[in-house]
């Protein structure tokens, strides 16, 4: 039997997972993606908007669309806090596609008075294509093995 540990990822709304079977982690560091194994040294760390691939005892496999966050790692145990995270089944992409439309607009014809910065937007805008791409990625892919394993928000 490999080596597990525990992993869970918080939100300020929930604790959106928990798991204590997980025996690697590929995280969206901010500069660039994070392996996570059993028994890493410990660090504290920031996450950017992109795909949080979790893959568990069995070979079972959860990918998560994150806004951002930290991610606490000790030998044992990884906290993820998270800005936004959703994993890909709970993921409509319809409405996610029809919120980067809006923040597409928006972006274009400037923000309404009273309504969100452009910096706002722009951060809205990446977490929709984020949401969207890993949407894409697990239909194109449905083991997870996609090629390159970017996680970047840039593309589309």
């Amino acid at each position: 039997m490999a080596a597990t540990m525990t992993l869970e990822i918080v939100t300020i709304e929930r604790k959106v997972y928990e798991a204590d079977d997980v025996e690697m982690i590929i995280a969206p560091g901010i500069e660039g993606e994070m392996g996570i194994l059993p028994r890493h040294t410990p660090v504290l760390t920031a996450l950017k908007p992109g795909e949080l691939i979790i893959r568990r005892s069995g070979g079972v496999e959860e990918p998560f669309a994150i806004g951002g966050g930290f991610m606490e790692v000790r030998p044992t145990k990884v906290i993820v806090l998270a800005d936004t995270a959703e994993h890909v089944d709970e993921i409509d992409v319809e409405r996610a596609e029809a919120a980067r439309r809006r923040a597409e607009q928006m972006l274009r014809e400037g923000p309404p008075p009273g309504g969100p910065s452009l910096a706002e937007i722009r951060q809205a805008l990446m977490r929709h294509e984020v949401r969207i791409k890993v949407v894409r990625r697990r239909r194109r892919y449905p083991t997870g093995r996609a090629a390159g394993g970017d996680t970047s928000a840039g593309e589309s």
